[in-house]
């Protein structure tokens, strides 16, 4: 065992020890600071070895242990070095929830290849946009999807993961399936000698889901991810032999999080469903005995609706992020199975940052505290930190999450500290605006839109006014009812004039069959703003007009 191992240990053992007493967790937590660590070599296989406790379970797919999975991920590597993937080349990994996305990734990781995660729905020309901004190499993608791959240059291998009838349609793809022959063991070899994983090599290049412009280009190197997930793995709660379900994409960062990195740190089982319909995530967590579980607000909007029934036997902790935590959803979790589901707060371009940790009181709205390893503060348009202000990072501290910057890393999302040290976000820092000279926040009014009755989702975007600049405009996702819209519009109206001051006031409603969404659950606010209005439902000083836009 080396000291980078020893050193990564002991950081997480002091997580495990004082999960419960986050300041204390603060007080004594301290980043490994180990120049040279490769989290598959110095970390998962040191774990793995013979292991015969269970690291993946894919529902409906298999299970493989942790020494089954060391054992096929040097397999990958050895198989792809010996087809020329080398030390810091780019390799785009397009596939579903399989055991073959871990093996491939935990792979690419000993290898110090350079891993760009691309969602299986990806279109050509997004496909094409990612081989031109992070220099990809390399391709390992599902069978299914090598068409996709037509018109797109590939400098380097193409890797199939699976056959499919009429193989020699697809020329020049390598099958992923010869790996099986490949040495169990990854070492050096004196044809293709590897160094040492330096700490701020390149690990990933990741893209921001876009919801305002052009997703955004994120590296991270084998310490900011690997290394930088210790804070949400006190976040999470995951404990030794746990076993935890997360719902998220592949190609996001979010599955790295919470179904890589955070389990397999704590030494847990990661449970996968393949495809993550309401009734599958359901019966996952009760046969599988799932301990926690994370999920986006969308995902559990969605079990809710299915309906919850009883609460999974096993369950201990339930976490949710990428989206505001509305009172209705953290309700309905509490009141049925007993459980706070507790909010946290991460961003592509660093890990979890603050949230709500185990024995501290959630509440809906509100994120929580800082993270272990994370001081946040709230830096004024003045850059003087106070209680209200943009949610940035100190990094005098120099937290492993976040991999380059002097100074203050800005998240771009606005903040306010309450008494007790906790934090609300009030959105992005481009989404609040003001109107007749008073700031609204798109997140406090889709709360408040949230607790009404009839409203199942709610989106706040500006809209254009002659005297005040801006006014808000509320896009609505209603109940199935007999109820005309327009009543409901009244009521919403009314609902809003008693628990919000009348400069808040949202002037415009429109009722959606469902908001735009990204993959990862966060509200498409650009696409709302340019949409085509069909109808919609203004308020006066005392009425409710109905009226169509031009």
């Amino acid at each position: 065992m080396s000291d980078a191992t020893d050193e990564f240990r002991a950081a997480r053992d002091v997580l495990l020890t004082h999960r419960g007493d986050l300041d204390r967790a603060r007080a004594e937590f301290r980043w490994p600071r180990a120049p040279e660590f490769n989290w598959a070599l110095d970390w998962f296989d040191v774990v793995a070895r013979d292991n015969g406790r269970e690291a993946l379970r894919v529902v409906g797919l298999g299970a493989l242990t942790y020494a089954e999975l060391s054992r096929r991920s040097s397999q990958v590597a050895c198989r792809l070095r010996d087809l020329g993937v080398r030390r810091g080349d780019v390799v785009l990994l397009m596939c579903g929830t399989r055991p073959e996305l871990w093996e491939v990734t935990l792979a690419a990781m000993k290898l110090g290849a350079v891993l760009t995660p691309t969602y299986p729905t990806a279109t050509p020309s997004e496909i094409a946009d990612r081989f031109a901004r992070a220099g990809v190499r390399h391709v390992v993608a599902e069978a299914g999807l090598v068409e996709r791959f037509a018109d797109v240059r590939v400098p380097g291998i193409r890797v199939s993961i699976d056959e499919v009838a009429g193989w020699t349609s697809y020329a020049g793809w390598t099958s992923y399936p010869d790996s099986a022959d490949a040495p169990a063991e990854f070492a050096p070899t004196e044809f293709a000698p590897d160094g040492p994983t330096h700490r701020d090599d390149p690990l990933f290049l990741y893209f921001t889901s876009g919801t305002t412009s052009q997703p955004k280009l994120i590296r991270h190197t084998h310490a900011s991810y690997p290394v930088g997930h210790l804070s949400s793995l006190y976040w999470n709660g995951v404990r030794p032999g746990d076993v935890h379900l997360n719902v998220a994409s592949p190609g996001w960062a979010k599955h790295p999080w919470s179904s890589l990195f955070v389990p397999w740190t704590a030494e847990a089982t990661v449970l996968a469903v393949p495809t993550p319909e309401p009734a599958a995530v359901l019966d996952a967590l009760h046969a599988h005995r799932a301990t926690s579980v994370c999920a986006p607000p969308t995902v559990w909007r969605g079990l809710i609706r299915h309906g919850l029934g009883d609460r999974p036997a096993a369950l201990r902790e339930a976490t949710t992020a990428g989206e505001p935590l509305n009172p209705d959803l953290f309700h309905a979790i509490r009141d049925r199975w007993g459980i706070a589901l507790r909010d946290g707060y991460g961003q592509t371009e660093a890990t979890g940052m603050i949230g709500t940790t185990p024995g501290d009181r959630a509440r809906p709205g509100v994120l929580g505290r800082p993270l272990p390893g994370y001081d946040i503060v709230l830096l004024g348009p003045d850059g003087v930190p106070g209680d209200e202000g943009e949610i940035s990072v100190d990094l005098a501290n120099r937290p492993a999450g976040i991999p380059t910057g002097e100074g203050h890393y800005r998240t771009g999302d606005l903040g306010v500290r309450h008494a007790d040290g906790t934090i609300t976000c009030l959105g992005r820092v481009d989404d609040v605006f003001k109107s007749f000279d008073h700031r609204i926040s798109p997140h406090e009014l889709e709360r408040v839109l949230c607790l009404h009755p009839e409203v199942v989702d709610a989106a706040v975007v500006p809209v254009p006014h002659p005297i005040g600049m801006w006014v808000p405009k509320a896009f609505l996702v209603r109940k199935p009812s007999a109820t005309p819209d327009a009543d409901v519009a009244t009521g919403v109206f009314d609902h809003m004039a008693l628990e919000l001051p009348p400069e808040k006031a949202v002037a415009q409603i429109e009722f959606v069959d469902v908001l735009p969404r990204t993959a990862s659950g966060k509200i498409q606010r650009a696409r709302l703003r340019a949409a085509d209005a069909r109808v919609v439902y203004e308020t006066g000083s005392s009425t409710v007009s109905l009226s169509r836009r031009p």
